[in-house]
Order: C-alpha cells, then sequence, then structure tokens
C-alpha cells in the first residue's frame, strides 16, 4: 500500500511538472500583446519591474530559510 500511494505522488508530480510550461507560455503571449499594442514604454518598465519582483522573493525566503537552517545546526552542534 506505501508503494502505491509514493507511485501516485510521483504521477501527480510528473503531470504537474509537464503543464506548468504551457500555462507559463500562455502568459507571456498576453503580456507581450498587451505591451505592444499600447506602445507605452512606462507601462513596460512597470512590468518588468514586477517580474524581477516576483522573481526575487522566492530567492530571498529560500535565503533567509537557509540562513535559519545554519543557525540552528551550528547550536546544536555546540
Amino acid at each position: 500500500m506505501l508503494i502505491s500511494q509514493k507511485l501516485k505522488i510521483k504521477f501527480t508530480f510528473l503531470i504537474s511538472y509537464c503543464l506548468l510550461p504551457i500555462a507559463s507560455n500562455a502568459q507571456c503571449a498576453m503580456c507581450r500583446a498587451s505591451l505592444e499594442s499600447t506602445g507605452d514604454t512606462a507601462q513596460a518598465e512597470a512590468v518588468n519591474d514586477g517580474i524581477v519582483y516576483l522573481m526575487a522573493i522566492p530567492y530571498i525566503l529560500v535565503g533567509i530559510a537557509a540562513i535559519y537552517i545554519y543557525k540552528m545546526y551550528k547550536k546544536k552542534r555546540a
């Protein structure tokens, strides 16, 4: 029964992984069409800033978690 549970989890991740690029490509096309149709450079800069903001947050959170784990590990060894 345990092997069946692991197989279900792996299958779910495989399907999710395969469907992820489809959604991201569609969003990129929508953003590009929106920016090309208006011709407003301020709007394009705002979208680029938003992309950088969304990209940076996960890295910051992972960095904070890594520092916290390192400090816990170091404290436990001492």
